[in-house]
């Protein structure tokens, strides 16, 4: 059973940098084929779908976040990150890491969730 934790700061200050990880357990992050995202839900929003890594390490952003948007990993740690600059009150959302079958979905596995909010 694949499961996935992120962890963070829940409280950035605007302009920063939002930093999460997520930590990956029953399962490699290497494995062929499957990608791993970050996606997000602003409160009374949809979810939005911000970027994902690859199983062999390839990037993939939303066209709308990509200039702000990093995701790297650590497979020594099986984790993935998400780092998101210049953040502003817009960002404040619940950030989910999942794991799809493509870049930007179907999601089998999700992590819990976990709230960040942007304010000074």
């Amino acid at each position: 059973q694949v499961q996935l934790q992120e962890s963070g700061p829940g409280l950035v200050k605007p302009s920063q940098t939002l930093s999460l990880t997520c930590t990956v357990s029953g399962g490699s992050i290497t494995t062929s084929a499957y990608y791993w995202s970050w996606i997000r839900q602003p409160p009374g929003k949809a979810l939005e779908w911000m970027g994902a890594i690859g199983y062999e390490g390839s990037n993939y952003y939303s066209p709308s976040l990509k200039s702000r948007t990093s995701i790297s990993r650590d497979t020594s740690k099986n984790q993935f990150s998400l780092q998101l600059t210049s953040v502003t009150p817009e960002d404040t959302a619940v950030y989910y890491c999942a794991r799809g079958t493509g870049y930007s979905g179907p999601y089998r596995y999700w992590g819990q969730g976990t709230q960040v909010t942007v304010s000074s």
